[in-house]
C-alpha cells in the first residue's frame, strides 16, 4: 500500500469478482518506473491525466496498491464470464478493468487495486493465457516489453535506418531487445551508467557509448543518406542537380528525382528513441541529431519543458511521442517473448516478497545494481 509516500503491508479481504472480472492469484509483479516516480510525485502525475480525460489517477493522500505489471493464476470468476481457462491456468492480462465507476487503469487507481498483493482482479476479456514453457519472470515483463514494442512500430524504422536509444534505463532496455527482435541493423546505445551500457550490449545493441565521451551520433558509420548540417545537405542538392541535369535522354531530370525520393535515395537521418524523460532532453537531441531524423519521446517527463521550433523546423525534425500499447501488440509481445525471439532474462536483476517492496523501491535508485525488481507475493525475501 503506496500513501503519502510510504509504502507498508496491510491485510484486506480477498477481492470480489464484478461481472465480467476474474480474481488472480498473483505469482510475480514488475515494479515499473512509473511506480517509483508515483509515489513521491502522484500529484503532478494526477493533473496531466486529469486533463487529458483520466481523472481518477492516482494521488498522494489515497491509499494505493500499485503493480500493473504481472502475471497469476486463475482463481474465481464473476458473473458474465465465458470461464475460458480452468482454475490454475497462468494468465496475464491489460491492466484496465471496468466497473460501475466507469474504466480504471490498474494500479493506478485508487478505485483498481493493483498486483503488489496476493489477488488482483482483471477483466476477463483483457486477459490471455501464458505459453507452456514460459517462466513467471518472463510472462510477468509482457507488459513493459509491449511499451517499447509499441514505440518500435510507431517508429516506423526503414529497411537500413540506423537506431539510436538516449538513456538504457529499462524503458530504453526493453526498446533495445525489441529493435533487435524486429531486425534493425544499425542500433546505438548511449547511457551514462557503466552497467546500463552492459546491459544493452546484451539485449542486442550493435554499438554503446557513453555520451560524455562519445557523440551516439557520431558512433556508427552513418549511411550515405545522411547529413550532419544545412550546409552538408545544400551541397547534396547542388551535386546531385549537376548530376541529374546531365542524364542523356527523354526522361525529365524531375521525374528521376521523384523516383529517388520513393525509393529512400533522398537524405534521411537516424530514428531516435528519447528515453530518459527529463528537460532539456529533447531539445539536446534536436540540437545534436542528424537532418531528417525521427525522434521517438518514449520517457515521460513530468516537468514543462521547451525547445527551439526554429532549429526542429530547420533541421526537419519529425518528433512522434508515444504511450501505452493496444491488445494486439500486447499479444505479440507475450508469443515474442515465448518464442524466443526476445531475451528479458537480462533485465531481470533481483526478486522480493512484499515485505521488501520498500527496500527494492531504494535500490532501483542505482543504475549500477538493478534494472528489473520483481515481486514474489510467495516471497519471504525482504532485500533484492
Amino acid at each position: 500500500m503506496c500513501e503519502q509516500g510510504e509504502l507498508t503491508v496491510q491485510d484486506f479481504p480477498d477481492p470480489t469478482p464484478g461481472k465480467g472480472q476474474v480474481v488472480l492469484t498473483v505469482r510475480r509483479t514488475g515494479i515499473c518506473g512509473s511506480d517509483l516516480h508515483g509515489r513521491h510525485h502522484a500529484d503532478l502525475v494526477a493533473d496531466v491525466a486529469d486533463k487529458a480525460g483520466y481523472p481518477h489517477l492516482m494521488r498522494m493522500n489515497q491509499p494505493i496498491v500499485m503493480g500493473h505489471e504481472f502475471v497469476g493464476t486463475v482463481t474465481e470468476y464473476g458473473p458474465g464470464c465465458h470461464k475460458r481457462w480452468k482454475p490454475g491456468t497462468r494468465v496475464v492480462a491489460l491492466p484496465m478493468v471496468d466497473s460501475l465507476t466507469g474504466p480504471h487503469l490498474l494500479g493506478l487507481s485508487e478505485q483498481a487495486p493493483g498486483a503488489y498483493a496476493e489477488k488482483v482482479l482483471v477483466q476477463e476479456s483483457m486477459t490471455m493465457p501464458v505459453p507452456d514453457g514460459l517462466s513467471d519472470d518472463e510472462a510477468a515483463l509482457t507488459e513493459p516489453m509491449a511499451v517499447a514494442w509499441h514505440a518500435v512500430r510507431r517508429a516506423e524504422l526503414a529497411r537500413g535506418q540506423a537506431a539510436v536509444v538516449i538513456g538504457c534505463g529499462p524503458i530504453g532496455l526493453a526498446v533495445i531487445a525489441m529493435l533487435r527482435a524486429s531486425g534493425a541493423k544499425k542500433i546505438v546505445a548511449s547511457d551514462l551508467s557503466p552497467r546500463r551500457r552492459e546491459l544493452a550490449r546484451e539485449l542486442g545493441a550493435h554499438v554503446v557509448v557513453d555520451p560524455r565521451e562519445t557523440d551516439p551520433f557520431d558512433a556508427y558509420a552513418p549511411g550515405r543518406n545522411e547529413v550532419r548540417s544545412v550546409s552538408d545537405l545544400v551541397g547534396v542538392a547542388i551535386d546531385t542537380m549537376g548530376k541529374l541535369r546531365m542524364i542523356p535522354g527523354p526522361v525529365p531530370w524531375w521525374k528521376v528525382f521523384r523516383l529517388a525520393e520513393t525509393i529512400g535515395e533522398i537524405p534521411a537521418g537516424p530514428v531516435v528513441f528519447e528515453c530518459v524523460g527529463v528537460p532539456g532532453m529533447i531539445d539536446q537531441i534536436i540540437n545534436t541529431a542528424p537532418l531528417r531524423s525521427r525522434v521517438v519521446v518514449v520517457g515521460v517527463c513530468m516537468e514543462p519543458d521547451s525547445f527551439t521550433p526554429s532549429m526542429a523546423g530547420t533541421k526537419e525534425i519529425d518528433l512522434r511521442f508515444v504511450f501505452g500499447y493496444d491488445p494486439g501488440e500486447f499479444r505479440d509481445t507475450l508469443h515474442m517473448i515465448a518464442d524466443g525471439k526476445v531475451d528479458v532474462k537480462p533485465l531481470i536483476t533481483g526478486t522480493v516478497g512484499l515485505d521488501g517492496v520498500d527496500a527494492a523501491f531504494t535500490a532501483l535508485g542505482d543504475p549500477e545494481v538493478h534494472a528489473k525488481i520483481l515481486i514474489d507475493p510467495s516471497s519471504a525475501v525482504v532485500s533484492p
